[in-house]
């Protein structure tokens, strides 16, 4: 087989609703999340066994990568025993909530089911099992989105049509600072905070519905993340940047996942530069900033 080229798109929470906490120590959640038009991307070619290299130093390509787990995770789920080369090109920010390592491994499933040929391919309800017990986001990126996680985020449900056109297509500037934040940590000072800080899942329900309901609700009116409250709380220079946003550039913004990557939708017509010029003010030259989009599968 030659060697072939998988995507890994980053992801946003558009819409993140946390209900309460599992026996299992997971937590619910209600959440709508999107796929972008940029991420990583995974070459992969046949070899003798399973390895990984990856073009950023700083992404660990030893057995803890989730390239890998994964991998290791398909070989035990469908007895295939072949092997395989990995060229992991990084993009996507670690620590950000953009969805990098879960997107990356369900590449690594995906290019696995396809080399693995019809004796040991997996059905796709098979399939999304094996990334759901890689990460809890793992599923979303078999299919793509915008779809609503439901559980600890294995249960999806396709966004409805006429809603998913609603974002289809929406500019997006993704930014982050030069720190990450630790997502077991925001979930372990939201449990900490409990039980006001979750909403109840009957409103998250309610607010959801609502959004879907009105034909006429942009997407600036879904925009909700419970995991805000933890994560500006310990680095206030999150919400102050999105507080300059909203009151100089008129953008509405918000934190995806657990953090610390936020964004600003992005209405057509309207230039990024100066977000991306208040970004840098606020943040420094390092910090990251891409003009992005939302896709639609």
């Amino acid at each position: 087989m030659e060697p072939f080229t998988i995507a890994a798109p980053a992801k946003l929470n558009l819409f993140l609703a946390v209900t309460g906490r599992r026996t299992d120590g997971f937590h619910d959640l209600v959440s709508v999340v999107a796929t972008l038009d940029f991420g990583d991307t995974l070459r992969v070619e046949p070899a003798a066994s399973l390895e990984l290299s990856c073009d950023d130093p700083a992404v660990p390509a030893d057995e803890s990568n989730l390239v890998l787990v994964a991998a290791r995770a398909f070989a035990a789920a469908s007895g295939w025993r072949g092997g395989a080369r990995f060229v992991l090109q990084k993009r996507v920010p670690a620590g950000a909530g953009l969805g990098g390592g879960s997107s990356d491994a369900a590449a690594a499933l995906v290019a696995l089911n396809r080399m693995a040929g019809p004796s040991f391919a997996l059905p796709g309800a098979r399939l999304a099992e094996v990334a759901a017990s890689v990460g809890s986001d793992c599923p979303l990126f078999l299919d793509g989105g915008p779809q609503v996680m439901r559980g600890r985020g294995e249960r999806l449900e396709a966004l409805p049509a006429r809603a998913a056109a609603r974002l289809a297509g929406r500019r997006v500037l993704v930014f982050k600072p030069g720190f990450g934040i630790s997502t077991p940590w925001a979930y372990g000072r939201l449990a900490a905070a409990a039980p006001g800080s979750y909403l109840a899942s009957a409103e998250a329900e309610a607010r959801l519905r609502n959004w879907v309901d009105d034909a006429a609700a942009p997407a600036e009116r879904l925009l909700f993340n419970s995991m805000e409250g933890p994560a500006f709380r310990k680095f206030p220079a999150l919400p102050l940047l999105l507080e300059d946003l909203r009151g100089e550039c008129g953008f509405a913004a918000g934190m995806s996942g657990s953090g610390s990557a936020c964004f600003a939708l992005l209405p057509d017509g309207a230039d990024a530069a100066p977000a991306i010029a208040l970004v840098r003010r606020a943040w420094g030259g390092s910090a990251f900033a891409r003009e992005t989009r939302i896709t639609v599968r």
